[in-house]
């Protein structure tokens, strides 16, 4: 998350950048985590954004405390459906302990649309370079680990499809302006 950090940081943000153990803790454990961190910011107004399973721990910490976050969320390549990737990772003795205790819950087999009061945006890539070309199973436009319909989030408020790959999601400074574009006006204002 780093180099978004320092593009949003350009933007006039003040990133923090939240570390967790994606494979020795549940994504609840990693949620609770996540809210502490941010009670102990301080902030009047907080967004977060979250890559891959990083926004389905987001998407955990709001169900536990919808009051947590008075700001707006962008998710970028996260499987909100669950990712073939992780079941066919998680299916295989030797590959289970890439996939970690993350594929223990939504990781594996998804979840439920978004009903909280935050505004939701979500980016995903459609560069098929990554993991999941090795693997198989990525049906559909994908960014090389995750499908677009694995990152397609009923009650989200805005959706894009930009030409990356589930890493680049990090690394593009389209994807920075179209995060930005979001926590600004709660909307994306740039097309794929």
């Amino acid at each position: 998350m780093r180099p978004l950090a320092h593009q949003l940081e350009r933007c006039g943000y003040q990133p923090v950048l939240f570390s967790y153990r994606s494979l020795r803790n549940t994504i609840h454990t990693n949620a609770q985590a996540l809210a502490q961190t941010v009670r102990r910011t301080g902030a009047q107004r907080i967004h977060l954004v979250g890559h891959s399973l990083g926004g389905l721990v987001i998407l955990q910490a709001l169900a536990d405390d919808p009051e947590l976050v008075n700001g707006r969320v962008v998710l970028l390549g996260t499987p909100v459906n669950g990712s073939v990737v992780a079941r066919r990772l998680h299916g295989r003795k030797l590959s289970r302990w890439l996939v970690g205790r993350g594929a223990e819950d939504r990781l594996a087999r998804g979840g439920a649309g978004w009903h909280g009061k935050q505004q939701i945006g979500t980016i995903a890539g459609t560069r098929p370079v990554g993991v999941g070309r090795v693997l198989g199973g990525l049906s559909g436009p994908n960014d090389g680990t995750v499908t677009v319909a694995e990152t397609t989030l009923a009650g989200c408020r805005d959706t894009l499809l930009l030409p990356v790959t589930h890493m680049g999601l990090l690394l593009s400074r389209k994807v920075a302006a179209a995060v930005n574009d979001f926590l600004r006006s709660g909307h994306f204002s740039i097309g794929g």
